[in-house]
């Protein structure tokens, strides 16, 4: 068999393989508690439910246009106008398969073979291997402690012209999230050093002690801005999302999108309009809420356990990025273990880059309260 070279560069997501071990596990009987894959344990609320219900009763199964259905790119204007006080022109909103879908289009027309992009280490590690499959190279920003440090990944940024600069707020897996001034700041390094902005911000809407920002609260002309109504929303296998480019990019981007994706799912795209109305807003920041208390209660309960947290807890996302106890140092075995002795799904840091990973594990707090207590319990147990 012959593969593309590019395929030597990208890393099995270890995250899936251990999803699928743990499906096994549990389809033979085990009491598996799922820590690991990052989505939400609630399914999509009832009202978008019954919008792809009723498209499809309507027959609505055709293409859309390649940017997506119109009235879904002006509801989405509309989103940002009410809850952020920002006037967004529609047309440079690109409806997508998904945020991985508007970071395709993104990096399609932006990335030539050789161009280095700065990215957060640890991060999404999709997000690095598409790099590489467009030509690309990713180039960590500095951190400590698993953080994005912003004062000198600013310094970093202005002293280097790469092509471009990816960072997500609230990120994965640490669930960092970027006060108004440190994103600034890093729009303004890259500003300075002609350096397009790319910010990911798939985990709006999940932020627990501050109010969710936006980077477009910015003079946003220039700014590349990827969303997906995966996560706050809950719809992860609608598999569609959006993103916000400047004017000048939006016809490449849709006729990059022509010959990639041709269109977004089209009744995932009637269920999206659902999902941004007033009707369906309580349920999602009750889930909000829910989501909070538990992420108290699973920094409490690593914290007793024994793991190394950061001094506050993460800011946003839905996970916890912990390192081990003193006394083990091997992610990849310790979530093996966790898996095949305490029935405890759980992702090595290892699958998130090279900085303050081998060491690290990602918690997903996407299971009930009384779970997350069964689940430190039974890591208690493993690490004696």
């Amino acid at each position: 068999m012959s593969l593309a070279d590019r395929l030597h560069h990208i890393a099995p997501f270890r995250v899936m393989d251990i999803l699928g071990r743990a499906k096994a596990m549990q389809a033979s009987g085990a009491d598996v508690i799922h820590m690991e894959v990052g989505e939400p344990d609630f399914t999509a609320p009832t009202q978008v439910l019954r919008a792809a219900e009723a498209s499809l009763q309507k027959a609505q199964t055709h293409y859309t246009a390649a940017a997506g259905l119109p009235q879904l790119r002006e509801a989405i204007a509309r989103y940002y106008a009410d809850h952020f006080g920002i006037s967004i022109n529609a047309k440079r909103i690109v409806i997508t398969p998904g945020a991985s879908g508007a970071l395709q289009l993104i990096l399609g027309v932006l990335v030539n073979p050789g161009d280095k992009i700065w990215v957060q280490d640890p991060g999404y590690p999709c997000n690095r291997h598409m790099i590489t499959m467009f030509g690309g190279e990713a180039q960590a920003l500095p951190s400590d402690n698993a953080l994005l440090n912003v004062d000198a990944s600013a310094q970093a940024i202005t002293k280097a012209s790469l092509k471009a600069m990816l960072v997500a707020t609230p990120a994965n897996p640490t669930g960092q999230v970027l006060s108004a001034f440190e994103l600034g700041s890093l729009i303004t390094a890259c500003r300075s050093a002609n350096t397009l902005p790319i910010v990911d911000e798939i985990y709006q809407g999940l932020q627990y002690d501050s109010s969710p920002t936006t980077a477009l609260s910015f003079d946003h002309d220039d700014l590349f801005v990827i969303n997906s109504f995966s996560k706050f929303f809950g719809m992860t296998g609608f598999r569609v999302g959006w993103l916000v480019a400047p004017e000048a990019y939006v016809e490449p981007i849709e006729r990059l999108a022509q010959n990639l994706f041709l269109a977004p799912p089209t009744i995932a795209q009637y269920a999206a309009l659902a999902a941004l109305t007033d009707e369906v807003r309580p349920e999602l920041l009750r889930r909000r809420d829910v989501l909070h208390e538990r992420r108290d209660r699973l920094y409490a309960g690593l914290k007793n356990a024994g793991f190394a947290l950061s001094g506050s807890k993460p800011g946003g996302a839905f996970y916890i990025y912990a390192k081990l106890p003193e006394g083990f140092n091997d992610g990849i075995s310790f979530a093996e273990r966790a898996l095949n002795e305490a029935h405890v799904a759980i992702t090595p840091g290892a699958d998130f880059g090279f900085n303050d990973t081998s060491d690290y594990i990602r918690f997903a707090y996407t299971t009930d309260i009384d779970r997350i207590d069964e689940a430190v319990g039974r890591l208690k147990v493993l690490l004696g």
